[in-house]
């Protein structure tokens, strides 16, 4: 008869740090795989990083050759450089079968959208009665008007002379963190956040109580005591620091018509639908060209001088976003092109 085989404790002891031993490897081996993954993910990103920037100012250079073959003159958003069908002759040009999305660079694909700066009014050439009429357009509370159109120039200026509402260097020396006004142009229209009297709500629109049942809607003027201010539009969507220095009538939505002086939206909606409706009766383009076109629906010479003064119906300022992708890797950049027929210049480059 065979005696059973006993254990010694020895035995078990050794099998227990045998398991130990390999459950241990095995989570270093994970580890190292995972950290290897992640340095070889890291390594890619890196060479898709410099791959993506020049992928980016590829498709800007594309938005240079875009704008140089658009025809001079008027310019619309029915052409190509804004997503439109095209206009004239770019529609029997080279022009034909461009699009803005899909361009490949490389092992990278890109896709631009172009926003012409004639669109918005200039920040840097904008006077107090231009500065009034947008602030009372937005709703703005009256004690606040002079206070931001005043800065606003006190900042640009190139003197330390202080308008009766606005603010120099000494104002903003008493800040924390402190610091001194500009006394220069504006060059991103983001410093507009660092003026006396300009609020995040000011600057980016909208504000008040989501909650409210009467949003956009204000009895009488100036608010309640602790009620937010709520406006339907902000500065950056109607300012901005590059441009020729007049709006154009054919790429300016309602909000930027609505605040030449003088006019108010019933105005701008009707030069609004006169641009939709084919240019009106004197053009079948659907783009407007000329101030006479306007009669149609402004009757008031004196309205149309008016608008002359601050308008026109081209643009040679953008701003293009270049978005490139490579695989799940992508990178916008933003670029201010001038142009001036057929030469276009890269003012700056930059990621966003």
């Amino acid at each position: 008869m065979m005696k059973p085989l006993r254990t010694s404790p020895q035995s078990g002891f050794a099998v227990l740090l045998v398991m130990v031993v390999i459950t241990a490897l095995s989570i270093l081996a994970g580890a190292l795989a995972i950290f290897m993954k992640v340095e070889s993910q890291l390594a890619q990103n890196t060479n898709d990083s410099e791959d993506l920037y020049w992928a980016g100012r590829g498709g800007v250079e594309r938005a240079c050759w875009i704008l140089a073959m658009e025809p001079p003159g008027v310019t619309s958003l029915k052409q190509k450089w804004a997503g439109g069908p095209g206009d004239g002759p770019e529609t029997n040009g080279p022009l034909i079968n461009i699009t803005l999305k899909g361009y490949p660079v490389g092992h990278a694909i890109v896709d631009l959208s172009m926003e012409e700066q004639e669109s918005k009014f200039n920040i840097n050439t904008a006077d107090t009665p231009l500065l009034n009429q947008v602030l009372t357009t937005m709703g703005a509370d009256a004690s606040d008007i002079s206070v931001v159109s005043d800065s606003i120039q006190d900042w640009i200026d190139p003197d330390d002379a202080t308008r009766p509402a606005g603010a120099e260097s000494d104002y903003y020396q008493g800040l924390m963190p402190s610091y001194y006004a500009k006394n220069a142009p504006i060059d991103n229209i983001e410093e507009l956040q660092l003026i006396k009297g300009i609020t995040p709500e000011m600057f980016k629109g909208g504000g008040g109580d989501p909650n409210s049942p009467f949003k956009h809607h204000h009895l009488g003027f100036g608010r309640a005591p602790g009620q937010a201010a709520e406006y339907p539009f902000g500065l950056r969507d109607v300012f901005t620091p590059y441009s020729n220095g007049k709006v154009n009538l054919n790429t300016a939505d309602v909000n930027v018509l609505s605040c030449i002086p003088n006019l108010d939206t019933n105005v701008a909606e009707a030069i609004k639908q006169l641009r939709n409706s084919e240019g009106g009766a004197m053009a079948g383009s659907g783009v407007l060209h000329d101030f006479n076109q306007l009669r149609e629906v402004l009757p008031n010479p004196a309205l149309i001088q008016q608008i002359q003064r601050y308008c026109t119906f081209g643009g040679n300022t953008y701003k293009v976003t270049a978005t490139a992708r490579i695989g799940s890797n992508s990178q916008e950049f933003i670029a201010i092109i001038m142009r001036n027929g057929l030469r276009t210049q890269i003012v700056s480059f930059h990621p966003k």
